[in-house]
Formats: structure tokens, C-alpha cells, sequence
């Protein structure tokens, strides 16, 4: 996906990107692929690849949920930025608020937020089953995370951020829908509701998205999450 082709396929979900978006994306890219050479961030590099793969692939969720709506935004996990800070492009008044275990990561991203003079923006380094027992707590309108990780076990980590009547915002692939006839019992524990479920596919080379809004009814009960490390070794 070239920058034209980004450009157009944003205006097909009724995004319209300007002239200091597009060259913040450009300095986004540029940044990554230096700082991946010293600290490993993404197995993908080449432009058209990362435009595509990381940057639309972020923003696609807007499609379906109306981030103008909303205030705050926790990224759990957040890694390099992905979804939070093409979202915050693209969003600007967003507040966004990354959590990462990593804190070369950490040091990444507070470089993109500085070199792209992001502003209302937050890089936490820690744990977020730690960081869910502090005054981060049930305090966003919306919570995401574009990790690797089981939804049953991303539900733990992220939910308990979500504020009553706020969503978690949950971006799947394949296996998406069974992920989701998992994680079932984990909603129900920890508070939440499946509001709506979309299925997508990536322009270009057809990869399947699934993206679901899932709506905060109850407060998360205060054991949750586990300690560091149970909820991926035992989900719920």
C-alpha cells in the first residue's frame, strides 16, 4: 500500500488525512525502521508493508466504533505504537495512554511522541496486571491492544482499565470468532458484554480482520487481574 493508495482507502471509511498527518506517518515510519535495528519492534519494515500492515491496519477500527465519541484511550501492550499512536494521528484530541513491559519501548515511543510533537499522550513502563491495581483503574472511555495474546487472556489484562459504560475495543484475526466463543466465560467474570461484532478484510492482500466492541456493564471485581503472568497461564 503506497501513500496514494493509504490516503484513498482511509477516504473509503470516511477518514480524511491532511497534509501534516501524512508527514507525521512518514516520520512514524522513518523512526521505526531506524530504531528497529537496535531494538526489535516489528518483523515488518519495508514502507508499503508497514502502511498496510501496522498503520491502516491500526486505523481500521474507526470504521466501526466512532472515536470522536470518546476521550481516553488505553493501549495495553502498546509495543511500537500499534494501535494507539496511528489512532492519535488520526484522532488527534484523543489522551492516550500506552502501557508496555518494555521500557526500550517505552523510550521509542516517548522519541515518536516528541519528533511527531504529539500532545495528551502517556508511555507507561510496567505490567498491566500491576498497573490495573493503581489509579488507572476502570478511569478510560476505551481500552485496546493489538497483542499476540488469547482474548480470554487480553480480556484480564484490559477490561479492568475500561470505565462502567466504556468498551474494549478487541482487534482479531482468523481466529477471531472462536477466540471470542472462548472468552465467554471471562466476559461474564469481569464485567463486559459483546455490544457488536464486525468482520473486515485487509485491502490489497485479503488477510481477515475481526474487530468487537465490547460494552463495560459492571465494575471488574478488585482480584482482577491475577498476578503477573497467571492470567496466561491460566485464563479464565
Amino acid at each position: 500500500m503506497n501513500e496514494t493508495q493509504f490516503v484513498n482507502q482511509l477516504k473509503e471509511i470516511n477518514i480524511e488525512i491532511n497534509e501534516e498527518q501524512l508527514n507525521q506517518f512518514e516520520r512514524y515510519f522513518e523512526l521505526l525502521v531506524e530504531w528497529n535495528e537496535k531494538i526489535n519492534l516489528t518483523s515488518i519494515t519495508e514502507r508499503e508493508e508497514v502502511y498496510l500492515k501496522h498503520f491502516y491496519d491500526c486505523i481500521l477500527s474507526a470504521k466501526y466504533f466512532d472515536y470522536l465519541t470518546i476521550q481516553s484511550l488505553c493501549d495495553i501492550g502498546g509495543g511500537a505504537g500499534f494501535p494507539s499512536i496511528p489512532l492519535k494521528i488520526i484522532f488527534p484530541h484523543l489522551q492516550i495512554t500506552v502501557v508496555d513491559s518494555l521500557n526500550k519501548r517505552i523510550n521509542f515511543l516517548n522519541t515518536v511522541a516528541m519528533e511527531l510533537e504529539l500532545e495528551k499522550v502517556r508511555f507507561i513502563h510496567g505490567r498491566a496486571e500491576d498497573i490495573a491495581h493503581t489509579e488507572l483503574r476502570a478511569s478510560f472511555d476505551a481500552v485496546t491492544a493489538r497483542a499476540v495474546a488469547r482474548l480470554s487472556v487480553l480480556s484480564e489484562l484490559c477490561i479492568p482499565f475500561v470505565k462502567k459504560g466504556g468498551y474494549f475495543i478487541t482487534l482479531k484475526g482468523d481466529k477471531g470468532q472462536d477466540e471470542l466463543k472462548d472468552s465467554q466465560h471471562a466476559f461474564k467474570v469481569l464485567g463486559i458484554e459483546v455490544d457488536s461484532v464486525y468482520d473486515d478484510t485487509l485491502p490489497v492482500i485479503e488477510d481477515h480482520r475481526m474487530i468487537g466492541l465490547l460494552k463495560k456493564k459492571y465494575e471488574t471485581p478488585k482480584k482482577y487481574p491475577r498476578k503477573a503472568g497467571t492470567p496466561n497461564k491460566k485464563p479464565l
